[in-house]
C-alpha cells in the first residue's frame, strides 16, 4: 500500500519504517480565521476575541504573532489562548493595536492565517459652544455646517434633527445631506424651513451617535415685486443651492449607467453597488431648470481586492515525479504573489519540482497582496511511494461494447513511481495495431468491434517496487440505429410543431431519447410549458413544441442512447414572427425642430420588415414615449434613416425605432443617446392677461406663465407693455424670471381706478416672441374714505358679545374689519379681529375674558386697504359662570321614573348669579339627548327601558353654563335584581355647551 511521508523517517528510501505515522492523517486546514476588529474605547465588554480554528489530524496546536513578533502569554497576562482563539483582556490602546496572525501546526506542517488588524474606535462629543444663527433670504440657498468631532474610523453617517429629537428632516428636492462632510444644503429656503437644526452623527463601527448644538435657521421674507429694470438670474451649477430647484440627472459618458445603481436624495446622490471593472469611466451629473443647465464630470477608477484566478489544492504525488504548483491572482493594482512552506517564506517564485523527494512534502501557502488586502490559498503536498495495486480501482468485471463500435477498457492502478502497463486477451499479449491501441494512461481502445472480440482481458502493472494485474470480460451487443429521423419544420409563432424520432436497439438494453436545441439539452421540467415528449415512449422519442416562440428557432438533435452506445439525427425548426428590435440608433443633423435618425435593421424573424415607427420622449414627458412625426411620414421597411420633425427647440430628446412585418410589431430598440435641439425664438405668448387691484398708486399686471417646453432657449423671461387707454406710447418693463406670474408698477401719479391696456410677450437669448392679446385692467382703488357710523354692541355672556353698525354707502367697499381688545394697559396692539363681507352689518365676538372692559372699532376695507376707523365703543363682559359643579345628593326610584336631586351651587364673588339648572339626559356613548331646564334642585326622569343612560347637571347663569356633574343609571332589564338602578359618579368636567 502507498504510504504518505511523515516528518521523521529513519531512512529516506522507504516509508515503511516511518515513526508516528498515520495513513489517515492530514495537515491543518483553516475553518475560522481572525478578522479586522475595531474595539470601542467605551465598550463595557473589556476584551477582544480573535478567532482561529483549523481542521487537522492529529489536532493542530496554535501560536500567535503581533506585528511579526511571537506573543508570549507569560510576559503579557492580557493574553489568553482559548482553543485556538486569542483573547485580549482589558486591552490597552498603545500596547495591543496592530496586525495579528495565527499559526496552526501538526505533524504534517504549518499554515499561517490572514492578517487581522486591531484598532480602537471612538467618536468624541461635539463642542459645547453655541452655534451662530444662519440668516438667509427666502428663495436663496443655505448651507448648515456639521463639522463632526474627532473620530475613528472615518466612516460616519449623517442626519439632521429639526427642533427636537427624534424629528429628522426629510430629504427631498430642496434638501441634501453630504455623507462626506455632513453639511446640510437647502435650496430655495422658505418660511417653513425656520427652526433649530442639529447635526446627528453616527458611527456604525462602534454603535455610537452624537449631535451638535442647535443652529437657528432664520428665513428673511422678501416681497416678490418687480420694478422697471431688467433682472437676470442664471443657474449654471448643479449645486442644490439654486432657484428654481433644478432637476438632476446622471449618465455615464462612455455607455449606459450600470444596472446596479441607485439614485437618491432627489437625484443628488448616485450610488453604485457591486462595482465591476466595466463600471469604470466618466460620470456626468447634469442640473437643469428653467433658467439653463450645467454639468460636472468625475472619473471613477475601479480597483479590486486580490482574487484567485488559479489556486492550489492538496494532492498526492509519486516520488521522483515532476510537479508544478501554480497560483495566479487578479486585482488592481496587480497583486504580488509569494509562497510559504510550513509557515516560513519560500524563496521560490514558481514552484516547479523536478524529481520529487520526501523533503518536498509539507503545507504550502500562496499569498497574493496589493494595497487593498491579502488572500491566502493553502494546500498539502504529499510525496508517496508504493508497488502497483488494483485494490481501489480494478478493471471492470463486465464491459459492454456495441457491434461495429468503439470500446475503451480502462486500467488505472495506484503506483508510485508510475507503473508500466500491458494487456492480454486470454493468454495472448496485445500490441498496438490498426484496430487496437494502448493509450499512454494504460487504457485499451478497440475499434469496429465484432463478436470475435468478446473474451477475458487482463491489464498488467509493474514498477521498481512490485507487480499486479486485474481482469475483465468484454461482451458485444447489437448497435443502436435511427429508424425515423426528425424532419425540418416551418411555423408561425404561437403554433405547435413536432419532431419525429425512432430507433432500433439491442433488446437486452434500455433505450432513452435525449433532445438538444443548438447543442443545449432541453429541460422538460423547467420548459414544460413549451416542450413535451411523446407520452407513448418505448422506441419512439417524438418531441412536441407547443406555443412556439421566436427563440425556439434552431437545430434540434435527437440522440437515442443505451448504456453501450448512442446515435443522433438532426432537423431545423423555423419560427416566423414579428421583427426583432433595430440596433445602433443614433442622432445626426440636429436642428431646432428636427433631427436625422440612423439605425441598423434587426432580425426580421423570417418575415420581411414592412415599415418602421419612430418614437420619442423629451425631458418633460419623462417615461412617456409617443409616436414622432417623420419625413417622409411612412418609413419603409428597407429604410435605415428618417428625419424627425415638429420637435420643440432647446429640448432634450431620446428616440427609439420599432419594426413591423406582416406577422406583427416587434419590440422597440434601445433608446438613442440623449440630444438637445437647437435654440429658437419663442412663439408662444403668455395667456390669461389680467390684473388690477392692489394698494393705492399701483398697477398690478398678472398672467399665466409659459410652460417650460415653450421656452425654446436660455435666459427666458417676459416683456410687459402697458399704457393708459387714452395714451399712444407704451411703457415697457422686462422681468427675467420665467416662473413670474405678476408685475407691480408703482407710480405716485397713477389715479385710482384708471383704465389701462396691457400685453405681455416672451423672450430668450435668440429674440422676442409675439405679444399676447391686449387686455384692459384698472389701477388700484383708493381706500374707503368714510368710517362706519352708529357702532353699538352688547355682551351675550362672559366670553361673547355682538356688535352692529350702519353700513358705509360707497360702492368700492368690499367688507368690514372689526377689532376688539381689553381696555387694560393699552392692549390695542394685541387686538382680535373679525372680517365680514360688505353685505353684513353685524357679527359675533368670541374668546373674550369674563368681567372685563373691551373697546370695539369697525372700519371698511377694499383691495387698496382699510378706511378710517369708527369711534370706539366700550362694553363689559359678564361675570364668569359657576366654576363648581352641582353635588348630587340623592337618587330615588319612583315607579317608572328616577328622581335626581342636588345641592344648590353658591357662586364665588367673581362669578355670575345662578339663574337655574340645565339637565341633559342622554344614552351612554352619545353626545346628544333631551335637555331640561329648571329652577328647582331636583328632577324626575323616565327610567331607561334598557342599556345605560347618563345624566348631566350644571348651573346656568347670564355668564353661561357652569361645570358639569354626571351620573350613570342602568335600565330595567339589567342583570342586577337587587338594584333597579345604580349611580356612578363619572367625572366633573369643564364648561359644556348645553345647547348642543
Amino acid at each position: 500500500a502507498c504510504l504518505p511521508v511523515c516528518l521523521v523517517c529513519v531512512t529516506m528510501m522507504s516509508c515503511t519504517v516511518c515513526l508516528n505515522h498515520d495513513a489517515t492523517g492530514y495537515g491543518p486546514v483553516f475553518e475560522d480565521q481572525p478578522v479586522d476588529t475595531i474595539y470601542p474605547e467605551e465598550s463595557p465588554e473589556a476584551k477582544i476575541t480573535l478567532s482561529c480554528r483549523a481542521r487537522a489530524n492529529p489536532p493542530a496546536t496554535y501560536t500567535w504573532r503581533l506585528n511579526s513578533r511571537n506573543i508570549d502569554q507569560d510576559e503579557d497576562n492580557h493574553y489568553t489562548l482559548v482553543g485556538g482563539n486569542l483573547v485580549i483582556s482589558n486591552p490597552i490602546k498603545n500596547k495591543h493595536v496592530g496586525k495579528y496572525t495565527c499559526k496552526a501546526t501538526n505533524d504534517y506542517g504549518t499554515v499561517v492565517s490572514r492578517e487581522a488588524a486591531v484598532q480602537f474606535g471612538y467618536l468624541d462629543f461635539f463642542s459645547s459652544e453655541e452655534r451662530e444663527a444662519v440668516y438667509v433670504k427666502e428663495g436663496q440657498g443655505a448651507v448648515l455646517l456639521c463639522a463632526p468631532p474627532p473620530h475613528y474610523p472615518d466612516e460616519l453617517s449623517f442626519r439632521w434633527i429639526l427642533n427636537e429629537f427624534p424629528v429628522f428632516i426629510p430629504l427631498d428636492k430642496r434638501r441634501f445631506i453630504s455623507q462626506t462632510t455632513g453639511n446640510l444644503f437647502i435650496s430655495k429656503v422658505d418660511s417653513s424651513d425656520s427652526g433649530n437644526y442639529s447635526c446627528f452623527v453616527s458611527s456604525a463601527s462602534i454603535a455610537k451617535s452624537v449631535f451638535s448644538k442647535f443652529i437657528p435657521l432664520v428665513p428673511l421674507a422678501e416681497r416678490n415685486e418687480y420694478f422697471c429694470k431688467v433682472q437676470y438670474t442664471v443657474c449654471l451649477n448643479s449645486s442644490p443651492l439654486h432657484s428654481p430647484i433644478p432637476q438632476i440627472r446622471w449618465r455615464k459618458m462612455d455607455g449606459e449607467l450600470p444596472a446596479n445603481h441607485e439614485v437618491s436624495m432627489a437625484g443628488a446622490h448616485l450610488q453604485l453597488y457591486h462595482v465591476q471593472y466595466e463600471d469604470e469611466g466618466t460620470y456626468e451629473c447634469e442640473a437643469l431648470n428653467s433658467k439653463g443647465k450645467d454639468w460636472h464630470r468625475a472619473r471613477v477608477s475601479v480597483e479590486a481586492f486580490p482574487e484567485w484566478t488559479e489556486s492550489i489544492s492538496s494532492t498526492e504525488r509519486d516520488i521522483s515525479s515532476d510537479y508544478t504548483m501554480s497560483c495566479e491572482a487578479s486585482g488592481k493594482p496587480k497583486p504580488h504573489v509569494h509562497w510559504l512552506k510550513n509557515g516560513y517564506p519560500y524563496d521560490k517564485h514558481d514552484l516547479k519540482f523536478r524529481g520529487l523527494t520526501f523533503e518536498d512534502s509539507g503545507m504550502y501557502q500562496c499569498r497574493a497582496e496589493n494595497r487593498h488586502g491579502v488572500v491566502y490559498a493553502d494546500a498539502e503536498l504529499r510525496v508517496i511511494a508504493c508497488s502497483p495495486t488494483f485494490e481501489h480501482n480494478p478493471v471492470k468485471r463486465r464491459i459492454l461494447g456495441a457491434k461495429n463500435g468503439r470500446v475503451v477498457l480502462e486500467c488505472r492502478p495506484k503506483a508510485a513511481p508510475k507503473a508500466s502497463l500491458s494487456w492480454s486477451k486470454g493468454s495472448e499479449l496485445l500490441f498496438n495495431s490498426s484496430r487496437m491501441l494502448i493509450w499512454e494512461d494504460g487504457s485499451l481502445e478497440i475499434l469496429n468491434v465484432t463478436r470475435a472480440d468478446e473474451g477475458r482481458y487482463t491489464c498488467f502493472a509493474e514498477n521498481d517496487r512490485g507487480k499486479a494485474n486485474s481482469t475483465g470480460f468484454l461482451s458485444i451487443t447489437e448497435a443502436t440505429k435511427i429508424t425515423l429521423a426528425p424532419s425540418n419544420a416551418d411555423v408561425t409563432a404561437g403554433e405547435s410543431a413536432s419532431m419525429q424520432c425512432a430507433a432500433s436497439h439491442d433488446s437486452t438494453l434500455d433505450i432513452t431519447f435525449v433532445w438538444t436545441m443548438d447543442g443545449r439539452s432541453i429541460d422538460f421540467d423547467r420548459d414544460g410549458s413549451h416542450y413535451e415528449r411523446n407520452p407513448n415512449g418505448g422506441s419512439s422519442g417524438e418531441l412536441i413544441i407547443k406555443n412556439t416562440q421566436l427563440n425556439h428557432s434552431g437545430r434540434y438533435t435527437c440522440t437515442a442512447q443505451t448504456p453501450v452506445d448512442n446515435v443522433s439525427a438532426s432537423a431545423d425548426l423555423v419560427v416566423r414572427g414579428p421583427p426583432g428590435p433595430p440596433g445602433g440608433v443614433r442622432v445626426e443633423e440636429i436642428r431646432n425642430k428636427s433631427v436625422r435618425l440612423i439605425w441598423s435593421s434587426g432580425a426580421d424573424n423570417h418575415s420581411p420588415i414592412s415599415k418602421y415607427t419612430v418614437q420619442c420622449r423629451d425631458w418633460f414627458s419623462q417615461e412617456d414615449w409617443r409616436d414622432a412625426t417623420t419625413s417622409p411620414p411612412d418609413v419603409e421597411g428597407n429604410a435605415e434613416t428618417a428625419t424627425v420633425v415638429d420637435l420643440f427647440p432647446w429640448t432634450e430628446y431620446e428616440f427609439r425605432v420599432i419594426a413591423t412585418n406582416t406577422l406583427g410589431t416587434g419590440d422597440p430598440s434601445s433608446p438613442s443617446p440623449k440630444v438637445t435641439t437647437l435654440e429658437a425664438v419663442p412663439v408662444v405668448a403668455p395667456s390669461d392677461i389680467g390684473g388690477g387691484g392692489g394698494t393705492s398708486k399701483e398697477l398690478t399686471i398678472t398672467w399665466t406663465p409659459v410652460q417650460p417646453q415653450y421656452y425654446y432657449g436660455r435666459n427666458f423671461g417676459y416683456i410687459i407693455a402697458f399704457k393708459p387707454h387714452d395714451v399712444y406710447e407704451w411703457m415697457k418693463v422686462t422681468v427675467a424670471d420665467p416662473e413670474a406670474k405678476h408685475y407691480v408698477h408703482k407710480d405716485s401719479s397713477i389715479p385710482a381706478s384708471t383704465e389701462f391696456q396691457v400685453k405681455v410677450k416672451a423672450f430668450n437669448i435668440k429674440g422676442e416672441g409675439p405679444y399676447s392679446l391686449t387686455a384692459v385692467i384698472y389701477s388700484a382703488q383708493d381706500v374707503p374714505s368714510e368710517a362706519p357710523a352708529s357702532v353699538e354692541a352688547r355682551a351675550l355672556s362672559a366670553t361673547e358679545a355682538i356688535v352692529w353698525w350702519l353700513p358705509v354707502i360707497q360702492h368700492t367697499v368690499e367688507g368690514y374689519q372689526v377689532r376688539y381688545w381689553m381696555k387694560v394697559e393699552d392692549r390695542e396692539a394685541s387686538s382680535q379681529r373679525v372680517v365680514v363681507s360688505s353685505r353684513e352689518n353685524q357679527t359675533r365676538l368670541e374668546n373674550m375674558r369674563p368681567n372685563s372692559p373691551y373697546l370695539i372699532e369697525v372700519r371698511a376695507y377694499n383691495a387698496a386697504g382699510y378706511g378710517p376707523p369708527s369711534h370706539h365703543f366700550q362694553i363689559y363682559t359678564k361675570k364668569a359662570p359657576p366654576s363648581r359643579p352641582p353635588k348630587i345628593i340623592s337618587k330615588k326610584l319612583k315607579g317608572t321614573s328616577v328622581n335626581i336631586a342636588w345641592e344648590h351651587v353658591e357662586p364665588l364673588a367673581n362669578e355670575s348669579t345662578i339663574d337655574g339648572y340645565k339637565v341633559l339626559y342622554r344614552k351612554a356613548g352619545l353626545s346628544t339627548g333631551l335637555l331640561y331646564t329648571t329652577r328647582k334642585r331636583s328632577i324626575d326622569l323616565p327610567m331607561p327601558r334598557d342599556g345605560d343612560c347618563v345624566v348631566e347637571v350644571r348651573a346656568h347663569s347670564e355668564g353661561g353654563d357652569g361645570a358639569v356633574a354626571q351620573v350613570r343609571i342602568s335600565g330595567k332589564h339589567q342583570s342586577k335584581p337587587l338594584h333597579p338602578f345604580h349611580m356612578t359618579p363619572l367625572s366633573i368636567g369643564p364648561l359644556v355647551d348645553s345647547d348642543k
